[in-house]
């Protein structure tokens, strides 16, 4: 993904204004402002993951495994809860296989039934990673009180739930 390091300020925001009268220079500002926040967030957590050796799409698969209560579920459930593609999740499921940290359990009652469980190797790589992980957002986080963080996820779900108007 591209990821626009120098954000445009609203001297040159008003030249696009001028162009196409329907910018709003101050809300074009905040809009770009979250999408650089996000992409630079997204951008250290990988590189967090990597010295684990993992990507962000393997680790989701091991953090919704481990929030099941068998340690298992279906190939398109994981796809579903991850909001990619059943090749995408096939791939991933592919890799962590590969790496045993997941594994391929036929359904005992329906041998067409596939589902995907963590390994014991799987729960410790997220168990050498998660507490880190944790430590790490809490002091990202910590520069908010308690009433800015809720007010953000308050903001952000109203963004969230307004995306549409993209599509």
């Amino acid at each position: 993904m591209l990821q626009l390091k120098d954000l445009p300020d609203a001297k040159i925001l008003s030249k696009f204004a001028e162009r196409y009268p329907d910018a709003d220079i101050e809300r074009v500002i905040h809009f770009l402002t979250l999408l650089r926040v996000g992409s630079d967030l997204s951008s250290v957590l990988d590189n967090f993951l990597a010295e684990h050796g993992l990507l962000q799409g393997r680790w989701w698969v091991l953090i919704l495994l481990m929030r099941e209560q068998d340690l298992m579920s279906t190939p398109s459930s994981l796809a579903e809860k991850a909001g990619v593609s059943r090749a995408t999740m096939t791939g991933l499921i592919d890799g962590l296989d590969r790496d045993g940290l997941v594994s391929r359990v036929v359904d005992v009652g329906d041998r067409r039934k596939l589902h995907i469980k963590l390994t014991t190797v799987g729960q410790a790589k997220l168990d050498e990673v998660m507490p880190e992980y944790y430590r790490r957002v809490g002091e990202l986080m910590g520069v908010l009180s308690s009433k800015q963080g809720e007010s953000l996820t308050s903001m952000l779900t109203k963004l969230q739930n307004n995306s549409d108007v993209f599509k």
